[in-house]
C-alpha cells in the first residue's frame, strides 16, 4: 500500500511538474503595438484577423524575441494582427492554449509532451523547430572539480520533472549515482530550486552547482562558477530540442494559412538570426528589456547567445529519447507520443525555400 501510495505521489508530482518550462522573469502582454498593423496594411488577406502568440521573455525562446522585434511575423501574415501573452512557466502556457487564449506558443518539450498525452492528443501538435542547447551543469569549482566529484554535492535544477531535471537525473545514473527522484535524495541531492533564485542559493552556498538553461548558466558563471559539463556533448551532433513551436489543433484545423504564415516568419527569423548574430542578439535582447523592463548584462549576454542554436527543424528524435529518459527516471509512465507532430506545413514552406524537408521521427499525424 505504501509503495503503490508513493508511485501516486510520484507521478502526481511529475504531471505537474513536466507541465513546467524555464521562462526567466517575465510578465504577461497584452496586445503587441510594436508589431500590431495600423489599418488599411497592405498584405496577404488570412482566414483569421488576429493570432495570439505565447512565449517566454527567454533567450532561448529567441525565434520569439527576435521575430516579433523585427515584424517578421507580421511581415507575412499581413493584415493579421498578432497578440502576444508572455509566460513564466509552460503550465500557464499550456491552459492559455487549451482555454483558446492563445492559438500558438513556444514551448519546451517537457511541457509539449504533457500537454499532448494528458489530452489524450488532442491539444496541440508541434509544427517547427526554434531553438537547440543552451543548457550548462555550472558548478563552485572549489567543491567539484570533475563529474567524480559530484557525490554527496547539492545541485540545483528548475524543477521537478522538467527538462532539466529530467537530463541531471538520466546523467547521474548513468555515472552510477542513485537518486530518488521524486525527493531528489540520494548519492547526490538533486535540489529543485526556481531559476530566478538559483544564483542567489549559490551565492550562500546552498547549492554547490546547478543543471539550468540560459540565461541562468551563464549568471551563475558571472558569480564564479564553471561550466563542468554543456548538455550539447551528451547527444548526437550536439543537437537536443529546448524549444519548439506549438499551435492548438483547433486553430491549425481552421487557420492553416495563418500557420503556415508564421511558420515562413520562423524560418526568415532563423536565417536573419544565422547571417546577423550580432544584430539578432541585440534585438533578443531589446525584446526581453521590453516585455521584463530589466536587459541582461553583457557578461550574461554574449556567452549564453552563443550556446544557443536556433533551427527550424523540431529534433524529434530527442524529443522521444527525452520521454524516454523521464521514463527511465521513473517520472512519467511511457506516453504516447503518436502524431506529436504535423510538419506537412512546415515542410511546404522549406520546400519553397528550396530547403530540405525535416524529420518527425515517426512521431507525425497521418496522411
Amino acid at each position: 500500500m505504501r509503495r503503490a501510495a508513493a508511485r501516486a505521489a510520484v507521478a502526481l508530482l511529475a504531471v505537474t511538474a513536466l507541465l513546467s518550462s524555464c521562462g526567466y522573469g517575465s510578465r504577461a502582454g497584452g496586445p503587441d503595438p510594436a508589431v500590431e498593423p495600423v489599418a488599411g496594411t497592405a498584405g496577404p488577406r488570412l482566414s483569421a484577423d488576429t493570432v495570439r502568440i505565447g512565449y517566454f521573455a527567454n533567450l532561448t525562446h529567441g525565434t520569439a524575441l527576435v521575430g516579433l522585434r523585427k515584424g517578421l511575423f507580421q511581415k507575412e501574415l499581413g493584415a493579421t494582427r498578432i497578440r502576444t501573452q508572455v509566460f513564466n512557466a509552460g503550465p500557464s502556457a499550456i491552459e492559455a492554449l487549451n482555454a483558446g487564449a492563445v492559438d500558438l506558443a513556444w514551448l519546451g518539450p517537457s511541457p509539449a509532451i504533457n500537454g499532448y498525452t494528458r489530452s489524450g492528443g488532442t491539444s496541440l501538435r508541434i509544427v517547427a523547430g526554434s531553438a537547440s542547447g543552451g543548457v550548462k551543469l555550472v558548478v563552485n569549482p572549489a567543491r567539484i572539480a570533475s563529474p567524480d566529484d559530484l557525490r554527496g554535492k547539492r545541485i540545483a535544477t528548475p524543477q521537478l520533472g522538467n527538462t532539466q531535471d529530467v537530463a541531471l537525473l538520466h546523467y547521474l545514473a548513468g555515472r552510477g549515482l542513485r537518486v530518488d527522484a521524486a525527493s531528489g535524495a540520494g548519492d547526490v541531492s538533486v535540489v529543485r530550486t526556481d531559476n530566478k533564485v538559483t544564483p542567489n542559493a549559490y551565492s550562500s552556498g546552498a547549492v554547490d552547482g546547478a543543471w539550468v538553461p540560459e540565461p541562468t548558466a551563464s549568471r551563475l558563471v558571472a558569480l564564479g562558477a564553471k561550466v563542468l559539463l554543456d548538455e550539447r556533448s551528451l547527444w548526437p551532433d550536439g543537437r537536443f530540442v529546448i524549444t519548439h513551436l506549438v499551435v492548438s489543433q483547433r486553430f491549425l484545423a481552421a487557420h492553416p494559412d495563418v500557420v503556415e504564415a508564421v511558420l515562413r516568419g520562423s524560418v526568415a527569423t532563423h536565417a536573419y538570426i544565422r547571417d546577423h548574430p550580432e544584430r539578432a542578439k541585440a534585438e533578443a535582447d531589446a525584446r526581453i528589456r521590453q516585455d521584463t523592463g530589466k536587459a541582461l548584462p553583457p557578461a550574461v549576454l554574449d556567452p549564453a547567445w552563443r550556446s544557443i542554436e536556433f533551427l527550424d527543424d523540431p529534433l524529434a528524435g530527442t524529443l522521444r529519447a527525452g520521454a524516454d529518459h523521464a521514463v527511465a527516471a521513473g517520472l512519467l509512465e511511457r506516453p504516447d507520443l503518436a502524431g506529436i507532430y504535423d510538419l506537412a506545413p512546415l515542410n511546404r514552406v522549406l520546400r519553397a525555400a528550396g530547403r530540405p524537408a525535416v524529420p518527425d521521427a515517426g512521431l507525425g499525424t497521418p496522411r
